[in-house]
């Protein structure tokens, strides 16, 4: 694991469709605070991509669009919260929230954590760097991803799954590198900020059970919008 968690066979699932939209809207609504126009916003833009791959409606994104700017008498306000804490076994975890009322998520994360620990801000986020996580494909068995992060201006790289190769770079320089790999023949299949471990627990079988137990049931909460945790792969 050892960036952000993702649960397993999720994909299968009935409502997870609408989860991900659910998810997705909260992440455009908050990007679209700094404008409308995705051409003008990198933040918005890269959230719109992955709308788009994920096969979100168009009326549904063109909505939570206009939410966040403002366009419609209906907004919302979206508050983004971190917490931080421990999972099962010590595995240290931060958990992303976007809220419209923080005074129904603090309490329902202290529950779901009540397997785990709790802890104050500072208390993991040490262990972890917040950079810019690129997931993109070669776009022939030539692209060579070591030229392309250099010439891209990602910091670093490292194989993804399914022969894709993730490029970590700088917050600041998340869009560019986005804009740059496709000329050096990669296709960016997602973009994002997030938080990745410098140290990550090794579990046996029957621990890592549990934690991905301890991990899901925080997923399932509405609030909850990114899971990171240092697990071994």
């Amino acid at each position: 694991m050892g960036a952000q968690w993702k649960a397993r066979h999720k994909e299968i699932a009935a409502n997870a469709k609408g989860r991900i939209f659910g998810k997705l809207s909260k992440e455009i609504m908050v990007a679209a605070r700094a404008g409308a126009d995705p051409d003008m916003n990198p933040r918005l833009r890269l959230v719109v991509e992955q709308a788009k791959k994920a096969s979100m409606p168009r009326e549904t994104l063109e909505r939570a669009i206009k939410k966040g700017a403002g366009l419609l008498a209906e907004g919302m306000s979206l508050e983004r919260l971190t917490y931080e804490g421990f999972a099962p076994h010590q595995v240290p975890v931060i958990v992303e929230c976007l809220t419209d009322n923080a005074n129904r998520t603090y309490p329902n994360i202290r529950m779901l954590f009540r397997k785990g620990q709790l802890g104050a801000s500072g208390s993991v986020s040490w262990n972890f760097n917040y950079q810019g996580m690129i997931e993109a494909s070669p776009v022939s068995p030539d692209a060579d991803a070591e030229l392309a992060a250099i010439e891209a201006g990602a910091q670093d790289f490292e194989p993804a799954e399914n022969g894709a190769t993730l490029f970590l770079t700088d917050p600041t320089d998340l869009d560019a590198v986005c804009r740059a790999l496709p000329k050096h023949g990669f296709t960016v299949q997602s973009a994002q900020l997030g938080y990745r471990p410098k140290n990550t627990v090794a579990l046996n079988d029957a621990e890592r059970e549990e934690v991905e137990a301890f991990l899901e049931a925080l997923d399932a909460d509405d609030d909850v919008q990114n899971i990171y945790v240092g697990l071994a792969a």
